[in-house]
């Protein structure tokens, strides 16, 4: 019954033309192998895809893998064919494979993929479907490993665009153009990805032109996927925890400069933890900054400036000691004096430094007590320093030391820088994704 088809062209002297250029060097194709267009119009190839699934979105080496359905469509209207071809009530036949080799078959290819093959088990999964009005419809399972130009500059909100290029070989737009069937490209229902959500509707383009790759005119079909990392993962795993770890180093503040050990061990313990979450990232290492870089490297600046900030109060601390100290040094020697200008006392206690020496002193020839003397009876040469580290409040009269003042303006100053970084980074991320 297969064999109630032929070709009209295919007649006794074309065939004997052709065994008479058989002991030639001519090369002359069958006309069963040539593109049926007609008065040198292209034969049109309707191309359609079903999306079954959407696997192994490669990062490092920007690929995706997708398992699909395959349709094309053209009509071969140098075909003859009988009534007795068909079954009763029928308008259409599927041939099998051995047949489908006689036919003229277009050749499209993936301009852009790694792999592409039609899938097997017991057999290819093909088929080729013929119809009445001469329409041939071939069906193909495909794997194929695609190619795509990835970005990363917005990491984790980026949004891939990956192309798939579909271009006839061999033949040029003067003989095979392609175009979108109806059916376009569907997407199975039920995909759903990982870690992506996947954009739709799909964007079909095609076009007609110079190609330079082949150096020819040919026509191309395109189709855009619209892949959009999903962020909720990286909210729990990333930005949530080196939140709390920013947030943790802010504990220092309330700690004394009496619990040095525990608060260099905080503020180091936060630090390492932001470089391990830092350095345990994932992503390939790419050539430019992401967005999910500035965010860590904000978080470890001010894990660092909380740092810093324990390093300058302990600076002003042990600068307040040594004015203390120096203060206590000249205060006994002043009182003695005062007492013995009184009357009271005709010996003169003078302090060095490490002994006490007294001497008896007359009270006439005693000098006046100076708020400049140390106890060796030279005056204070107190080293000066551009911030005072202490001072007396003159509304409450209350000591302020400088160091533990700093402790108490980091704790809001600190938060509130971080609010005004989270407040600037995730609109501006937004607005880069959106636009």
């Amino acid at each position: 019954m297969y064999d109630s088809y032929q070709f009209d062209d295919v007649t006794a002297n074309s065939v004997q033309a052709l065994e008479e250029n058989s002991t030639t060097n001519r090369i002359v194709v069958p006309p069963e192998k040539r593109p049926p267009g007609s008065n040198h119009n292209p034969v049109v190839i309707e191309f359609s895809i079903f999306v079954v699934d959407i696997n192994s979105i490669n990062v490092e080496d920007m690929d995706f893998r997708v398992d699909m359905f395959v349709h094309q469509k053209w009509s071969e209207s140098r075909l003859t064919l009988t009534d007795d071809l068909f079954e009763d009530g029928d308008d259409y036949i599927t041939l099998p494979p051995e047949h489908f080799e006689n036919l003229w078959q277009p050749d499209p290819y993936f301009l852009n993929s790694k792999v592409a093959e039609i899938a097997t088990l017991t057999h290819k999964f093909s088929s080729v479907t013929l119809y009445k009005n001469k329409t041939i419809r071939y069906a193909a399972r495909l794997h194929a490993i695609i190619a795509c130009q990835m970005e990363f500059q917005l990491y984790p909100m980026d949004i891939q665009i990956c192309p798939i290029h579909i271009e006839s070989f061999s033949y040029s737009n003067s003989k095979v153009r392609l175009k979108w069937a109806e059916a376009g490209v569907n997407i199975n229902p039920e995909l759903k990805l990982l870690q992506y959500n996947l954009g739709a509707p799909l964007q079909l383009d095609s076009t007609d032109g110079y190609m330079p790759e082949k150096d020819g005119n040919f026509s191309r079909l395109t189709v855009y996927f619209r892949f959009e990392r999903q962020i909720g993962h990286h909210l729990i795993q990333t930005f949530a925890p080196s939140s709390l770890v920013v947030m943790l180093s802010w504990f220092s503040f309330w700690l004394g400069l009496d619990a040095i050990p525990g608060r260099v061990t905080l503020l180091v313990t936060c630090m390492l933890t932001l470089v391990t979450m830092f350095t345990g990232n994932s992503m390939p290492p790419v050539a430019y900054v992401k967005a999910m870089d500035l965010w860590m490297a904000g978080c470890m600046v001010f894990v660092f400036a909380a740092l810093a900030e324990f390093v300058v109060v302990k600076v002003l601390d042990v600068q307040y000691q040594q004015q203390v100290k120096q203060t206590s040094k000249s205060i006994l020697p002043l009182r003695l004096t005062s007492t013995m200008e009184k009357g009271q006392c005709q010996t003169v206690a003078m302090f060095d430094g490490t002994n006490v020496r007294s001497r008896k002193a007359n009270a006439q020839n005693t000098p006046t007590p100076q708020t400049n003397l140390q106890g060796n009876g030279k005056p204070i040469n107190r080293r000066q320093s551009i911030l005072s580290v202490s001072w007396t409040d003159n509304d409450t009269g209350v000591e302020k030391i400088m160091w533990r003042e700093i402790d108490k303006i980091s704790r809001v100053v600190f938060p509130f820088l971080f609010l005004v970084f989270v407040v600037l980074y995730w609109p501006i991320l937004l607005y880069k994704t959106s636009s």
